[in-house]
């Protein structure tokens, strides 16, 4: 007892290695519901995407009865890969039929830098008459409201569809109603000439390749 009368608690000192063994013990456990949280969602997460893939392509090829999935590999696009080399290494395209085994086109995905952040889009296209059969953005963070026009405005999405290529982004009052022109959007200039820039640059690096891809026989395909 003090003089006040309370009693005196001594301070119980808490051994360095329980310590140890506490906080080691909770990251333990935290890293393993982390790597087991990952591994049970990741499956998850992917058959989302493929789903919202197959659903893409879908629409930018207007419907297709089927299409095959091509790869660019070694300069060349090609229906099968080397023994060995992992799909998802390599990119990858789609060639869409008709259920007469027509060809309708290519859907092709594919990203660059925009106003915020990257802009990745997947897009259709007519070899044969050099022209955009519809685009869809896949990925974008564009400002709310302004860049995130480029989805969600009908209209600009509209002008894809048949427009011939090499693009060409203008602003709606000098739009000529050329074929290769797309009006861009007002307010959203940085995000919609992104779009049009993704387009040329990924036909003039991949159109030569799918010029020359010959089928040898009517596509499987996969829905």
């Amino acid at each position: 007892m003090t003089g006040a009368g309370l009693p005196v608690i001594e301070r119980q000192e808490v051994p360095a290695w329980r310590l140890i063994a506490t906080l080691g013990g909770a990251g333990g456990l935290a890293g393993f519901l982390l790597v087991f949280v990952f591994g049970w969602t990741q499956p998850i997460i992917q058959a989302y995407k493929a789903e919202q893939l197959r659903l893409a392509v879908q629409e930018v090829l207007k419907a297709p009865d089927h299409y095959d999935t091509l790869y660019v590999f070694d300069g060349t696009v090609t229906r099968a890969l080397p023994a060995g080399q992992d799909p998802s290494s390599v990119e990858q395209i789609y060639l869409g039929y008709r259920d007469t085994g027509d060809e309708i086109g290519f859907a092709l995905a594919a990203d660059r830098a925009g106003f915020q952040d990257k802009i990745r889009i997947i897009f259709g296209y007519d070899r044969a008459s050099r022209s955009v059969l519809g685009m869809k953005v896949l990925e974008s963070k564009e400002t709310p409201g302004l860049g995130d026009k480029i989805e969600k405005d009908s209209s600009f999405v509209a002008q894809f569809d048949g427009a011939v290529v090499p693009l060409i982004g203008v602003k709606p009052r000098k739009s000529t109603g050329d074929v290769h022109e797309i009006d861009v959007i007002t307010g959203a200039t940085i995000s919609s000439q992104t779009i049009v820039k993704i387009i040329n640059e990924t036909l003039e690096r991949l159109g030569p390749m799918i010029d020359t891809y010959a089928p040898t026989r009517v596509a499987e395909g996969t829905l």
